[in-house]
């Protein structure tokens, strides 16, 4: 038997409190903008041509479209030809008149290495590969779900396919957030949640949350709210990996950091701050401008990130609950960090948050239901 779902248990004035702000998030979204003030799609329009391998500036004829990607690119190729990621980063940096103050605007070297070590051809089979783990690992997650298993199983996979293929792209293979929001996706969907002091299996979430996590240091609030939810759950065994993983990356990113701050001289300016309060618009770029939704037209794309977001209110495993927070969660951050340059940061929910909409239309049945049902008489 199935029991109610989270939203099925609001009393009638708390979900109409709930149905007004969702209405009213989405009269918002219908009109706040979905991509970067004063210019088109940072996704559009990627030039192909060659990039310079020694670190000299480019002119604007000859510039790729995204230097961020071109400097990763750089990073990859001059450990491909034996130099050390330290001995270059933060004088490659400095020459294409990027901050390397403070030491966070210095990517792990983790994901230059593995591209390095992969070659293109094997970015290209990692990207299919893990394009297609996500795809099959939440096929059979949405094959548990008990109620219409079957639309929820292919609809569910659809839109999972949707979004998992934007990694496709090789253009973006440099870019950290795509390979650590696909493997965000990826363990969320091996990932099995028990409770009363029961273990679920979660190790094999684990390692693609250490790998994401390593690559860029952004998955740390999917890791932490991991742990907070096994802590919940009084699943001790889970709870002390996801602490450990945490005090292991702390660690080193500190040893990353010292390491940058090395090569650090007064004459660096400190970058441009992160705190920029972009509101609602920060929240929607970020994610329509790192997704396929980028193709939509922006009174369609903003409602959707709402929608997606909201949706997993609607399952009802303990999984549901997670997937909202994480997605409002990093919402909610860029909101309020994050400069318009930053786009890219929504790639790390991305691929998970299109896996809200097919709840969507159930978590809007039940609030309504509710909303309409009168209070018991005292």
């Amino acid at each position: 038997m199935i029991g109610k779902g989270r939203l099925e248990r609001l009393s009638p004035s708390a979900a109409r409190l709930a149905l007004a702000a969702l209405l009213l998030v989405l009269l918002a979204s219908l009109i706040a903008p979905t991509m970067k003030p004063g210019t088109r799609s940072p996704w559009e329009g990627a030039v192909e041509g060659p990039v310079d391998r020694a670190g000299a500036s480019l002119s604007d004829a000859t510039k790729p479209y995204d230097e961020d990607i071109a400097l990763y690119e750089v990073a990859t190729e001059r450990i491909r030809k034996g130099e050390h990621y330290y001995d270059f980063i933060v004088p490659e940096q400095r020459s294409r008149h990027y901050p390397v103050n403070p030491g966070l605007a210095v990517r792990l070297p983790t994901l230059a290495y593995i591209n390095a070590a992969l070659g293109e051809g094997g970015q290209m089979a990692a990207a299919i590969a893990l394009m297609l783990a996500i795809v099959a690992a939440w096929w059979r997650r949405l094959g548990e779900e008990p109620e219409d298993r079957g639309r929820v199983q292919r609809l569910g996979t659809a839109f999972v396919f949707v979004a998992a293929s934007l990694g496709l792209n090789r253009h973006y293979f440099p870019l950290h957030e795509l390979w650590a929001g696909g493997l965000i996706a990826l363990s969320f969907a091996l990932h099995r949640p028990e409770g009363g002091g029961r273990e679920g299996a979660w190790r094999g979430a684990f390692v693609a949350a250490a790998l994401a996590l390593a690559i860029r240091e952004l998955a740390l609030p999917y890791v932490l709210l991991m742990a907070a939810f096994a802590v919940w759950r009084r699943s001790w065994y889970e709870a002390a990996a996801w602490i450990l993983l945490t005090l292991v990356f702390l660690a080193g990113l500190a040893w990353h950091l010292t390491i940058i701050a090395r090569e650090v001289v007064p004459s660096d300016p400190h970058g441009p701050p992160w705190l920029v309060m972009r509101g609602m618009a920060g929240w929607l770029v970020n994610v329509v401008q790192s997704s396929n939704l980028r193709w939509l037209p922006p009174f369609l794309a903003g409602p959707a990130v709402v929608l997606m977001t909201f949706g997993w209110l609607g399952w009802r495993s303990p999984s549901g609950l997670v997937g909202f927070l994480l997605g409002a969660g990093y919402g909610l951050a860029f909101m309020i960090a994050g400069r318009w340059d930053n786009f890219y940061w929504g790639a790390m929910i991305a691929p998970t948050l299109f896996v809200g909409l097919v709840f969507a239309p159930r978590a809007l049945r039940q609030l309504a239901l509710r909303a309409r049902m009168k209070p018991a008489p005292n």
